[in-house]
């Protein structure tokens, strides 16, 4: 009978979140410490490292910092006509989506259910709904989150849904999950859709969920059944939902224009905005 009144409070009015989060928030030691093994072994890895090896690494980051010193002076540029062109236009002037850095600490154990942990909760200014990214491209959304961790539905799972278009043609259609972390599903296209092997599927911000043009997936597959007023349209995600451990969550210029109101004042006004134009 608890069971069922915890239900029904948690399904039709929400009640149970509040302890969800105090649960979670109680749990963020453990992850800290299922977490501490790994960190131990990089670290006494570290200490044995040869001098041969530090300046082979050291010179391949160098030769990695001229390369994105010389994408960043190209971005710069593009990035100023970029911000004249929204001007002339009326638009929003904010170029890129502010995001904070986040590490994966846990993972569902659930074969059934594709989540993961990030260190990140909601001292952070993380809340429900927010786009998670890793290098490659989306790889889910905050699904629950606690004062120090949240919980993370990727987009793999086979309750996951993705509103995406195609690069190509502009195409749009949903992107489904199916329990497979290495394929997922574009349902209701139709037979006659512009749509080839090879598309990159990117989100396509209906909804308000995801931001707009971030790569999601690419098509690889697609089967024509006789008769049928649907193909069949298989796509390998962009993001390493297996081996991705660092992460990026995406703020929405909403919750900017928030967090401006909050803490603007006259004294911490430049402050503020030179905090928010980076990647934290």
């Amino acid at each position: 009978m608890l069971s069922a009144i915890l239900i029904v409070a948690d399904a039709r009015f929400d009640q149970v979140t509040p302890v969800r989060s105090a649960i979670g928030t109680g749990l963020a030691p453990v992850h800290w410490l299922g977490n501490a093994p790994s960190e131990l072994s990089d670290w006494v890895a570290s200490l044995f490292t040869t001098r041969e090896d530090l300046q082979e690494e050291n010179e391949a980051l160098r030769a990695r910092l001229l390369i994105l010193e010389r994408r960043a002076l190209k971005y710069a540029a593009l990035a100023s006509e970029n911000n004249e062109l929204r001007k002339l236009m009326n638009s929003s002037e904010v170029l890129d989506d502010r995001v904070i850095v986040g590490e994966i600490v846990g993972v569902s154990p659930d074969p059934f259910s594709h989540e993961v942990v990030i260190n990140k909760g909601s001292r952070d200014g993380v809340v429900v709904g927010q786009a998670i990214l890793d290098a490659n491209g989306l790889m889910g959304q905050v699904q629950q989150t606690s004062s120090f961790t949240s919980r993370v539905l990727l987009v793999s799972d086979s309750s996951h849904a993705v509103p995406v278009e195609v690069v190509r043609n502009g195409l749009r259609a949903i992107l489904l999950g199916n329990g497979d972390t290495s394929a997922l599903e574009l349902v209701h296209v139709p037979d006659t859709a512009d749509i080839r092997e090879g598309d990159l599927l990117v989100s396509s911000g209906l909804g308000g969920r995801f931001p707009k043009g971030y790569p999601v997936a690419e098509v690889d597959q697609i089967s024509k059944e006789p008769g049928e007023p649907f193909v069949k349209i298989r796509a390998t995600p962009m993001a390493e939902l297996n081996r991705s451990r660092l992460v990026l969550v995406v703020f929405s210029p909403d919750q900017d224009d928030a967090t401006d109101d909050v803490e603007s004042s006259p004294e911490g006004s430049d402050a503020g905005s030179s905090e928010q134009d980076g990647v934290r």
